[in-house]
C-alpha cells in the first residue's frame, strides 16, 4: 500500500570563496535552527525568511584538523559528518527498508552542490559516505548471520546538453546519446546504460573515480562546460530471501543521487534574444524541472494539472524522485555573498517549492517468481499487439504526462511517424523486459563475473595516488575543481609522444590527447637523468605549447608546479615530488594558470599584488577574460578546421559606450557590481570572406560556443555540417542589424530649460569616428509648445525643478559622413526608465535626413529625475545592415584568409586587439557644458544690465531706495514687459526717499542703492 510524503529540503551556505573575498563581499545569510534568512545588500527589501527541513550553517566556525577535516570549532557549525547523519543515514535506512530513494542538489555553479554531494578530499560527501557506511552494514549482518544475500548495482551518468552519456562505458558513444525510454514496470530509463555488480566500498570509489575520469576527458576533448551538466550517480541495492512460503522474494531499492547543472539565471548565462538559442538543450533541463514542480506544487494543492516531465531527459529520469515511488530529499546550495543575492533568492524561492510536493511510495518486496511471471505478460501483450499492427499512439494511460492528442487531426505522415516511433518503442520495451528477466535469474557470482569480463580493468584508485607520491608526472587543469587532477600521466624514464591518434599509420602516442588543435605528433616529454624536458616534435613546427603562458620555442626544463597548455584546451600542470622535498607548496588553479595566459598575450588587468591589488572593477574584468579568452581561441580553431570563414577577437568597451550611465538607470545601490563595472567584454565576430562585424555581448557569444561544440563534435564524427543558416551558430542572418556608432546627448542644458544644438561625433566601440549627428534639444510645455529663453530660463534647477513638470523636445535631424557598407538606417534612444524610441528608417544614404522629433515630460521632478536632468544622458545608437562585400581573387580557406592577414596562431587575442580610443570621452559632455555655461551666462549678463538700469532709473529719480519687490521682478520675471513695468514704478515711489543729503551732510552723488550694488 503506497503512503504519501513529501520531500524533504535542507538548505546549507558554504564560506566564501576566493572571488567573493577578492571582492570584499559581504554576508547576507542567517540561520536559526530549521530557518534561513536571505537580507536584501540594497537595503531596500525586507528579510526574505524561509522554513526548511533542515538549515546547515556551514559558512565559518570551523576548524581544520592535520588530516585536512573542516571540523566544527563551534557548535552551530555544520560539517559533512552532519549533513550525511541527517541526510545521508535517512536515504540509507530507506534504502534497508525497500524504499526508492533519491537526493539531488540543487544550487549556482560555485556554491557548494559538489561539496556536499561528493566532497573534496578528506571532507567526502554523502555519495562515498553512504556507500561506505552500506557495505559496513551489509558485513555486519552477514557477520552477524543473515541468511539473506546482497546485491549492490553502481551506474554513473551524464545529461549534457539533453544527451545522456554513460560514464561507465565511454566507449559506446552514440550519436544523441543513450535513448531514454520508458517501461510500465521499470520505468523511465537510459536504454544500454551499463550498470556494474560491486562487491565493497573500494569497487564503488575505484568506479566513480572512472566515471569521473572518463567525463573529464570527454568534457575537455568536447570543450564541454561541465557546470553546465547533470551527473547522476545511480545504485540498486536488493536483499534476496525466503519469504514465510518458501518463496525467493527481493527486495529491492533504487538510489539516485544526483549532482544537477549550475542554476544561474537565464540573463547571465544565455543570450537574450539570440535567434540561437543553447539554453534548448543546455538549460532546458533545469527549465522544465522548474515547471515540473510549480506544476507537481498545483497538483498538491488540488489543482488538476499536466506534469510535463517529457519536456526534458532531466525531468524524465527523475520522474519517480519528484512524483513516483520515491523518498526524495532535496540539499539547495547557496552562496554567503551580496554579490550573489538574485541567484541565492531564486535557489530559495526554488527550494520552498519543491517541499510542498508530494510523492506516494511503497516498499518495493515481491517474489522474484511474481516479477518474472508480469515482465512475461507484458512481453506477450506488446507481441501481439505488434503481430496485429494494432500499434497505439501513445503505450501508457498517463494523463499526468501527456498531452490530449486527437489522432483524427493528424497528417497522414504524422500518423506513420508516431506508429514508427511506437512500433521502436515496443520493441525496446519488450527487450528490456528480456534483459531484466535474464538479470533476475542471474545468481551473484554470474553478475559479479560479468561485471569484471565487461570491460578493462578498472585501475586501483588508492594504489595510483601512492605511485604519484614519488614519481614525476602531469595532471589537468579543470575550470572545474571537482575534475582537476582526474587526469594524471607518469611520467617514467623514456621519452613520452603527445599527441593525436595518427589514423594513416596507425601509431597511439603514449599522452593521447583529443581535441582543437592536436597534432599527431604534437609534443614530447623526455625523461633523463633525473630531469623532465619539454620539446617540440619536428614534424609539427605549428604545433601550439606553452609553459608558464610563454610560447615554448626550444627544448625546456621542466620545475615542478610549471604549467603547460596543449593545444587549444588541454591545460596540465607539472609534479615533480622529488623537487617538492614533500613540501606541499600550492599549484595554480585554473584561473590563475588562464590569467597567466591572458597577461603574456598582453591582457594585464589592475595591479600586481605587490601594488596593492586590483580595483573592484579590475577583478569583474579579470573573471570575464579568463572565461572569455580560452573560447575564443577554441572557437577560431573551431573555424579553421571548419572552414566557417569567421574569426573572433576580444573587444573591451567602456560601459558609456553601451549606454550604461549610473544616473540614467537605477540607483547604484540596486545594481550587482557587473553593471558598475567602467568596462564591458565583448566579442567581435568578423566574416573574413565577406567583410561583415558583429559585436556580441559576452553572454551571447557563450552561447554560440556551445552550440559550435555541437557542431565541431558531429564534424568530428564526418558527419554533415552544412546547417542551415538558422541553425549555424558561426553566420547571422542577412537582415542582422549592427550598431554603427553612438553618442550621449547630455541634458543639463534643459534642466535650466535652455534649447541646445549641436553636431555631435557618432563613434564606433572602438571610439573611432564614424560620422556625425545633427539634434536638438528644446525645452517646452506639457502640449509641446516651444519655449524661448526668456520664458523659460532657470536660475536653479534644485529649487525651481522639484516637484514640478518639465518637457521637452527631442530632435534628430541628420546623420552626415557614415560609411557605404551599411544600409536601412535608423537611430534608437532612450530618456530615462522609459521604453525606447525610434526613427525612421532610411533605406539607402550615408547621409540619411532622420527629421524626427519627440516629446519627452517629467510630470513632478523628483531628486532622482532631477539628479538625471543634471548629470545623465541620453544615449542614441545608430543602426543599420551591413552590404557583403565578396573577396577579389583565388578563392581561400579560413587558414590561408587569416594568415594573409597577418593573423598567426597563437596571436589570436593578443592586446593590439584592445580598443583605443581616438575620440576624448569627454568631449560631447563638454560640449553642453560649455554651451549651458554660455546661455547661463548670456542670462546673467542680461539681468546685470536690467540691474544697471534699475541704478540709473533710481539715480535719475534721487531715491535712496528700490523696494524689494521690484528687484524681485527684475530678477526672476521671464516677462520683459513686468520688467519694464516694474522699472517704471521707481520715479513715482514715495516711501523710497529723496537723496537730499543726511544730518546736514552735502547731498551725495550715488544713491545709497547704487552704493549697495
Amino acid at each position: 500500500m503506497a503512503e504519501e510524503e513529501s520531500v524533504k529540503v535542507a538548505v546549507r551556505v558554504r564560506p566564501f570563496n576566493k572571488r567573493e573575498k577578492a571582492r570584499n563581499s559581504t554576508l547576507i545569510v542567517e540561520m536559526k535552527g530549521a530557518t534561513t534568512v536571505l537580507n536584501d545588500p540594497s537595503g531596500e527589501n525586507d528579510p526574505k525568511r524561509f522554513t526548511f527541513d533542515y538549515s546547515y550553517w556551514s559558512h565559518d566556525s570551523f576548524k581544520e584538523e592535520a588530516s585536512g577535516y573542516l571540523a566544527p570549532a563551534k557548535p552551530h557549525y555544520a560539517d559533512q559528518n552532519m549533513v550525511f547523519k541527517d541526510v545521508g543515514m535517512g536515504v540509507l535506512a530507506n534504502a534497508w527498508e525497500g524504499y526508492n530513494c533519491s537526493l539531488f542538489a540543487y544550487g549556482q555553479t560555485g556554491s557548494g552542490k559538489s561539496w556536499s554531494i561528493v566532497g573534496y578530499g578528506p571532507n567526502k560527501g554523502i555519495v562515498p559516505l553512504f556507500c561506505d557506511k552500506l557495505f559496513v552494514q551489509i558485513g555486519e549482518k552477514t557477520a552477524g548471520g543473515e541468511t539473506a544475500s546482497f546485491e549492490v548495482e553502481f551506474s554513473m551518468l551524464e545529461i549534457y546538453n539533453e544527451q545522456v552519456r554513460d560514464l561507465l562505458n565511454p566507449a559506446s558513444k552514440r550519436k544523441g546519446g543513450l535513448k531514454v525510454r520508458q517501461h510500465p514496470k521499470l520505468g523511465f530509463y537510459a536504454d544500454g546504460l551499463k550498470t556494474v555488480a560491486v562487491s565493497s566500498y573500494q569497487d564503488i570509489e575505484n568506479r566513480m573515480e572512472e566515471g569521473t575520469k572518463n567525463r573529464t576527458v570527454a568534457a575537455t576533448n568536447m570543450n564541454a562546460t561541465s557546470s553546465r551538466a547533470h551527473t547522476i550517480v545511480g545504485i540498486k541495492f536488493t536483499q534476496k530471501y525466503q519469504n514465510a512460503a518458501g518463496e525467493e522474494t527481493a527486495k529491492s531499492s533504487v538510489i539516485n543521487l544526483v549532482d544537477l547543472a549550475g542554476s544561474e539565471r537565464a540573463e547571465s548565462t544565455g543570450a537574450t534574444g539570440d535567434r540561437l538559442k543553447e539554453g534548448a538543450a543546455i538549460n532546458q533541463s533545469l527549465s522544465s524541472l522548474g515547471n515540473v514542480i510549480s506544476a507537481l506544487v498545483d497538483k498538491a494543492n488540488g489543482k488538476k494539472v499536466r506534469v510535463p516531465y517529457r519536456d526534458s531527459t532531466l525531468t524524465k529520469l527523475l520522474k519517480n524522485a519528484l512524483g513516483g515511488n520515491s523518498k526524495t530529499i532535496m540539499i539547495a546550495a547557496i552562496s554567503p555573498a551580496d554579490i550573489n543575492y538574485d541567484e541565492t533568492l531564486s535557489t530559495l524561492r526554488y527550494a520552498d517549492r519543491a517541499k510542498q510536493i508530494k510523492t506516494k511510495v511503497a516498499v518495493n518486496e515481491d517474489p522474484t517468481e511474481k516479477l518474472i511471471r508480469e515482465l512475461q505478460e507484458e512481453n506477450e501483450k506488446l507481441k501481439k499487439l505488434l503481430e496485429s499492427g494494432g500499434i497505439p499512439t501513445k503505450l501508457d494511460d498517463d494523463s499526468d504526462d501527456e498531452d490530449e492528442e486527437d489522432v483524427k487531426s493528424l497528417s497522414k505522415d504524422e500518423r506513420e511517424r508516431i506508429r514508427k516511433e511506437m512500433e521502436e518503442e515496443m520493441q525496446a520495451r519488450i527487450l528490456a523486459s528480456q534483459q531484466e528477466m535474464e538479470e533476475m535469474k542471474k545468481t551473484w557470482e554470474e553478475k559479479m563475473k560479468q561485471s569484471h569480463e565487461s570491460g578493462p580493468v578498472v585501475p586501483d584508485a588508492g594504489a595510483a595516488r601512492k605511485e604519484k607520491e614519488t614519481t614525476p608526472h602531469l595532471y589537468n587543469l579543470n575550470v572545474d575543481p571537482q575534475l582537476t587532477g582526474m587526469i594524471v600521466h607518469l611520467l617514467k624514464p623514456g621519452e613520452h609522444l603527445v599527441g593525436s591518434s595518427n589514423e594513416e599509420s596507425g601509431e597511439t602516442p603514449c599522452i593521447l590527447l583529443k581535441g582543437l588543435n592536436i597534432q599527431p605528433h604534437h609534443a614530447a616529454l623526455i625523461v633523463e637523468g633525473g630531469k623532465v624536458y619539454l620539446d617540440r616534435c619536428q614534424t609539427s613546427p605549428d604545433a601550439k605549447i606553452m609553459v608558464n603562458g610563454q610560447p615554448l620555442t626550444e627544448k625546456e626544463e621542466l620545475d615542478h608546479n610549471d604549467r603547460i597548455l596543449f593545444g587549444a584546451n588541454h591545460l596540465y600542470i607539472f609534479a615533480d615530488p622529488k623537487q617538492a622535498g614533500g613540501k606541499k607548496s600550492p599549484a595554480m588553479t585554473y584561473e590563475e594558470a588562464q590569467a597567466e595566459i591572458n597577461q603574456n598575450s598582453g591582457f594585464v588587468v589592475g595591479k600586481p599584488d605587490s601594488l596593492g591589488g586590483s580595483s573592484l572593477d579590475e577583478l569583474i574584468l579579470q573573471d570575464d577574460l579568463v572565461e572569455v579568452l580560452p573560447a575564443i581561441e577554441q572557437a577560431n580553431t573551431m573555424s579553421e578546421e571548419m572552414d566557417k570563414k569567421v574569426k573572433f577577437e576580444v573587444a573591451i568597451i567602456p560601459a558609456k559606450k553601451m549606454g550604461i550611465v549610473g544616473s540614467e538607470t537605477e540607483p547604484p545601490q540596486r545594481r550587482p557590481p557587473e553593471v558598475l563595472s567602467t568596462n564591458r567584454v565583448m566579442v567581435k565576430m568578423r566574416n573574413v570572406e565577406l567583410g561583415l562585424e558583429y559585436l556580441w555581448t559576452k553572454a551571447k557569444f557563450m552561447n554560440r560556443k556551445y552550440l559550435m561544440d555541437e557542431m565541431y563534435e558531429s564534424f568530428s564524427d564526418g558527419e554533415d555540417i552544412n546547417w542551415p543558416d538558422e541553425r549555424d551558430p558561426f553566420t547571422e542572418p542577412p537582415d542582422h542589424e549592427e550598431m554603427i556608432g553612438a553618442l550621449h546627448i547630455y541634458l543639463e542644458s534643459i534642466a535650466y530649460k535652455i534649447e541646445a544644438k549641436e553636431q555631435l561625433d557618432l563613434t564606433n566601440i572602438k571610439g573611432i569616428e564614424v560620422g556625425k549627428l545633427n539634434v536638438e534639444l528644446w525645452p517646452c510645455t506639457q502640449t509641446g509648445k516651444v519655449l524661448r529663453d526668456e520664458d523659460a530660463f532657470v536660475d536653479d534647477p534644485e529649487t525651481d525643478l522639484k516637484g514640478q513638470p518639465i518637457a521637452f523636445k527631442v530632435k534628430i535631424l541628420n546623420a552626415r559622413g557614415l560609411p557605404d557598407r551599411f544600409v536601412d538606417i535608423y537611430c534608437k534612444f532612450k530618456v530615462y526608465t522609459m521604453e525606447p524610441y525610434q526613427t525612421q528608417v532610411i533605406k539607402k544614404a550615408i547621409n540619411p535626413d532622420f527629421k524626427f522629433e519627440q516629446l519627452i515630460s517629467f510630470n513632478a521632478v523628483d531628486k532622482l529625475e532631477l539628479d538625471y536632468l543634471l548629470n545623465g544622458s541620453i544615449f542614441v545608437q545608430l543602426f543599420g545592415k551591413q552590404v557583403p562585400k565578396k573577396r577579389e581573387g583565388k578563392k581561400l580557406n579560413t587558414k590561408q584568409i587569416m594568415k594573409k592577414e597577418g593573423m598567426l596562431k597563437g596571436k589570436d587575442i593578443g592586446a593590439e586587439n584592445v580598443p583605443k580610443h581616438t575620440v576624448d570621452e569627454g568631449k560631447v559632455g563638454y560640449q553642453f557644458q560649455v554651451l549651458t555655461l554660455k546661455k547661463r551666462l548670456e542670462r546673467l549678463e542680461k539681468k546685470m544690465a536690467q540691474m544697471n538700469r534699475v541704478v540709473d532709473v533710481a539715480e535719475k529719480s534721487s531715491k535712496m531706495r528700490v523696494k524689494t519687490d521690484t528687484i524681485k521682478t527684475v530678477l526672476r520675471a521671464k516677462n520683459p514687459d513686468a520688467i519694464e513695468k516694474a522699472i517704471k514704478t521707481i520715479p513715482k515711489d514715495k516711501g523710497a526717499g529723496d537723496n537730499e543729503g543726511v544730518n546736514g551732510q552735502p547731498q551725495s552723488q550715488e544713491s545709497a542703492a547704487c552704493t549697495l550694488l
